[in-house]
């Protein structure tokens, strides 16, 4: 079912029948992904005196609360108002969801005794893209392995990228970043947040439209390329919203 579209002057093909979900699913269970020192999500039916909301409970619905926080326990979205004192929500400054991307992947180098993303890793890996102007960019590292479905990060340091590196990515005009990891910053940085501050341009006009996605999981069989990125966001007004990354073999007409 393929189908033409055209998308800032370019014209290609896509099939939609043919989608590429890149995210990880929210489970109210301990083999969740978590990240921040946060126990699991729960999903639980909602109780209330003699009600539960369980079909084989007896109730005529499932009716279930569900506790979780965007940034720890899955695929999530976030914009500028991550790291602002000013409240700015997710919802209202992500307006498009179609995007033309390129998945990258790349191996952390290990500097300092941690792994880290540098300006340099990127540029290579960016040498080799298709794209000439790439508004949103698609990070796999490497190694890539399942276990990144259920990974439990807490305390783990694991891989972030260096400012010099989010500096680049702004630089190069990349809009919307999704990264495989827990945050592009360091684990624990005393609150310094320098790749997210580099990447927004904190220190000069506020990339308002500009997003960041982490917690992907890209399996080995999305090779490395060009393709449209479908953006599905949840309507939460919030900083972050849980997020459902799409992508979209092109090729052209």
């Amino acid at each position: 079912m393929k189908t033409s579209i055209q998308y800032d002057g370019e014209s290609f093909q896509i099939d939609l029948s043919l989608p590429l979900d890149i995210s990880i699913p929210l489970r109210g269970e301990e083999q969740n992904v978590a990240a921040w020192g946060l126990p699991h999500p729960k999903i639980t039916p909602h109780r209330d005196g003699d009600f539960i909301g369980k079909v084989s409970e007896g109730a005529s619905v499932n009716f279930n609360d569900i506790a979780f926080n965007p940034h720890a326990h899955g695929t999530h979205t976030e914009c500028v108002g991550h790291i602002t004192e000013e409240f700015h929500s997710v919802n209202q400054n992500l307006d498009r969801f179609f995007f033309l991307a390129e998945l990258i992947s790349v191996a952390p180098e290990l500097q300092n005794d941690e792994w880290v993303l540098s300006k340099h890793i990127l540029e290579v890996a960016l040498k080799k893209a298709r794209s000439t102007e790439i508004s949103a960019l698609v990070i796999r590292t490497l190694p890539n392995d399942r276990s990144k479905l259920t990974r439990q990060y807490s305390g783990t340091n694991p891989p972030y990228l260096l400012e010099e590196a989010a500096a680049y990515l702004l630089e190069i005009g990349v809009e919307h970043l999704l990264i495989d990891l827990p945050s592009i910053d360091r684990e624990n940085d005393n609150g310094a947040l320098r790749a997210h501050k580099a990447f927004w341009n904190f220190d000069g006009t506020l990339r308002k439209q500009a997003t960041i996605t982490e917690l992907i999981y890209v399996p080995d069989g999305i090779t490395d390329g060009p393709y449209l990125l479908n953006l599905q966001v949840a309507a939460f007004e919030n900083d972050a919203s849980p997020s459902r990354p799409v992508l979209y073999q092109i090729s052209e007409e």
